[in-house]
């Protein structure tokens, strides 16, 4: 009885082997250009350092923004962090614009890596230089005396957070170079979409501070499912984990699908 079911478990094991194989490769290659240029770690870190120094600072001086016992620093500490991934994300689109003109991405799409694992290994390296800049956010609020947790499952649960939400929006930033075909096209609607993402988030203020119609959108974000997990594991705020990791997991799947179907009209 052992036998017949070998076969298709075998069947299986196979594709989603070489899947893993070419993603994680793919995404060493992406790394790579990191390790070339590790300046940008540093002016990638200005803005988000401004955000917590400056305006974090400021309105948990003054009191504007009602958090409760939360001071408004620790309130807005994942915030920051989940605006830094996305900032680092939102304009990947026009990298694969430059891999495009370059010749490069033709050359990867008449090899046998599926697009799946070309897009997937772009979005996870995505991820991986978010959690770089992420490590600097997070020395800096400690300095500042925001409450952190220390907890290692914690701050796993942290990384896991950031790489989902960082592959969604590079797969959202593919997707619409997929459509729009220039870069001056991809870098107009990315900052197009980026501040409305982050402020229509419950990123800088609590849900129930929103108008009616902004909370409307607020449920429909991801960015805000991704501030909502950052804040119940870094600082212990009430979060639906389960509900947050579902959205983020099945936003990043889905996204990785659909920018991976858009990859032929990219490279044409």
């Amino acid at each position: 009885m052992s036998a017949p079911l070998a076969a298709p478990r075998n069947a299986w094991a196979e594709p989603l082997r070489l899947l893993a194989s070419r993603t994680w490769a793919l995404c060493l290659v992406e790394l790579q250009k990191l390790r070339r240029d590790r300046t940008e770690l540093v002016t990638r870190a200005i803005q988000p350092a401004l955000w917590l120094i400056i305006f974090g600072q400021t309105f948990t001086q003054i009191k504007a923004i009602p958090t409760g016992d939360i001071p408004y620093l620790d309130f807005l500490a994942p915030g920051v962090l989940a605006q830094s991934a996305l900032f680092i994300a939102i304009f990947y689109g026009i990298q694969i614009i430059w891999d495009r003109d370059a010749g490069v991405l033709a050359k990867l799409m008449v090899t046998p890596t599926p697009r799946v694992a070309l897009v997937a290994g772009k979005a996870f390296a995505t991820g991986v230089r978010a959690l770089t800049q992420a490590v600097v956010v997070v020395i800096l609020a400690a300095i500042l005396g925001v409450g952190l947790t220390r907890d290692p499952l914690r701050l796993l649960g942290t990384a896991v957070v950031l790489l989902l939400g960082a592959a969604f929006f590079c797969c959202l930033s593919i997707t619409i170079a997929g459509l729009v075909l220039k870069r001056d096209r991809m870098m107009g609607i990315g900052q197009a979409i980026m501040m409305p993402l982050f402020f229509a988030s419950n990123a800088l203020y609590p849900v129930a501070v929103m108008p009616g119609w902004l909370q409307a959108i607020n449920h429909i974000n991801p960015l805000s499912y991704q501030v909502e997990a950052l804040r119940g594991l870094l600082i212990g705020t009430p979060a639906r984990l389960a509900l947050d990791f579902a959205v983020l997991a099945g936003s990043a799947a889905v996204a990785i699908v659909v920018a991976a179907a858009l990859l032929p009209r990219l490279a044409r």
